[in-house]
């Protein structure tokens, strides 16, 4: 399916969007990947929904991105007497591992590893940091607190614990059952949440055994001090703002996802901007101007991919808020300003053979009259590495492998087209320019640029650049066999 934009929407399915003519109308209004929570939802309803997707691709003859996002450990309070209660600022609170129902004074922390992290004056964030504790004094079974910030706490409220590294695994029980179904289920992204290092990623690596790529959702303040390593080992990024603005001052998010996708960019890796994107549209068929500008924003900074999450799993206008999130890329990457902004913010990066390819590739479509850049890929890296350019011209990544081709569904302007196994350069310079045709993006009075590695099928190879005709005949009669 053929868009008119380059940034990529990936779209959450859920209670909203779960029936094939749903899913379906997504896809045609411009999602490009679907998100599985698996916070939600029991496997079999996992199964249906990875199933239909399937069915909508094939359908529609089309390349869709499937991304399950991990539940990942969760740090909640335990229950009250009454339900509820109401905590006065300077007052005296208790966290402690008593079982007991919890009162004004008291209430009972599950987690034995946060006591063992705690420092004086570490901060406890409760209800998405509605409540702000401070320790006082704390022992290996309890924390005594002052509540800086009071307010109604209520039964199982989640905790955050922004201050220190907690001596938790990125993957629970649940996690790991989980991870294990949507791998033979056959997703092409496992998103890990509350990723703190990047032994994390690694272990989810070793546990999906090549069958998806990870994607580290970066939401605690250690993963921001760590994000280069963290970045180092991951295949993508998510910029996940919602505990990201509760752990840090909301003021530091802003930098701090412009330069995540900065880092993200210049190693190649595709980044996603998620988190309350168009959130007044869960309850409104239109959304507010200032969620506008923050979409917009994110695609001005050069954006792979922008996410919506309850506004399409459990909205009332799912369909609307794609089509908002469509409208709004469209428009944006109209402007003559657009191409500017992201060229300044590309960084120079030549020290390699096939750096200094696709930076060349870029170059030309920059001078010359081309309408798109063929790249063959098998593993994804020349596609990355051309998108890194962020080129003014269509990306068609060539590939045998239909799981390469899933997971591009997730990187800036690349369109995935599955091509045969080759063996000589003239034949992958054919294919590319049917290609260009077939979909819309050039005429046989055009021409295009071709990438590829020789040997063929060999990963990481990319060796060749050719400037080449759309018209068969006149490859056939000037390249070399």
């Amino acid at each position: 399916m053929k868009r008119s934009r380059n940034v990529k929407i990936v779209a959450t399915l859920g209670p909203a969007s779960s029936d094939y003519e749903m899913i379906r109308a997504l896809h045609e209004a411009g999602a490009d990947v679907f998100r599985l929570n698996m916070s939600h939802g029991a496997h079999e309803e996992i199964a249906e929904r990875h199933a239909i997707i399937r069915q909508v691709e094939e359908d529609l003859n089309s390349t869709i991105g499937i991304l399950a996002d991990l539940q990942g450990p969760k740090l909640r309070v335990g229950t009250f007497a009454n339900d509820e209660e109401e905590l006065e600022e300077g007052a005296s609170f208790r966290l402690d591992l008593d079982k007991t129902p919890g009162d004004a004074t008291r209430v009972c922390l599950p987690h034995p590893e946060i006591f063992a992290a705690l420092e004086e004056g570490t901060s406890l964030l409760v209800n998405d940091g509605k409540i702000r504790l401070k320790v006082t004094s704390f022992g290996k079974d309890f924390a005594e607190c002052e509540v800086i910030v009071g307010g109604t706490i209520s039964n199982r409220k989640g905790v955050n614990v922004p201050d220190v590294v907690l001596p938790l695994a990125a993957l629970s029980e649940k996690d790991r059952k989980d991870l294990e179904f949507v791998c033979e289920l056959g997703v092409d992204w496992l998103a890990l949440s509350f990723v703190q290092r990047p032994e994390d990623v690694n272990e989810a690596r070793d546990l999906a055994k090549g069958r998806a790529a990870i994607l580290s959702k970066i939401e605690k303040p250690a993963a921001v001090k760590s994000f280069e390593d963290i970045l180092a080992v991951s295949d993508g990024i998510m910029v996940a703002r919602g505990d990201l603005g509760v752990e840090l001052p909301v003021q530091n998010v802003p930098p701090i996802q412009k330069r995540l996708i900065r880092k993200s960019r210049a190693a190649a890796k595709p980044v996603i901007v998620a988190t309350q994107m168009l959130e007044s549209m869960i309850e409104s068929p239109m959304p507010t101007r200032a969620e506008v500008s923050d979409v917009a924003t994110a695609i001005y900074e050069g954006a792979d991919a922008i996410m919506l999450s309850a506004e399409s799993a459990a909205g009332a206008y799912p369909i609307e808020a794609v089509t908002t999130m469509n409208n709004v890329a469209v428009e944006v990457e109209s402007d003559p300003n657009y191409q500017d902004i992201v060229s300044k913010s590309r960084e120079a990066k030549k020290t390699t053979v096939n750096d200094a390819i696709v930076a060349a590739a870029r170059e030309i479509t920059e001078t010359t009259d081309i309408k798109a850049i063929c790249c063959y890929t098998q593993s994804g890296t020349t596609a990355l590495l051309v998108a890194r350019e962020r080129p003014p011209v269509p990306i068609l990544a060539l590939s045998s492998q239909r799981r390469t081709a899933r997971r591009l569904a997730l990187t800036w302007g690349t369109k995935c087209v599955m091509t045969g196994d080759l063996d000589r350069f003239k034949m992958a310079v054919v294919n590319a320019a049917k290609a260009a045709r077939a979909l819309g993006y050039a005429t046989e009075d055009d021409q295009i640029v071709v990438t590829a590695g020789v040997p063929f099928n060999t990963p990481g190879t990319t060796n060749i650049l050719r400037v080449a005709p759309c018209d068969e005949r006149l490859i056939y009669n000037t390249d070399p066999e």
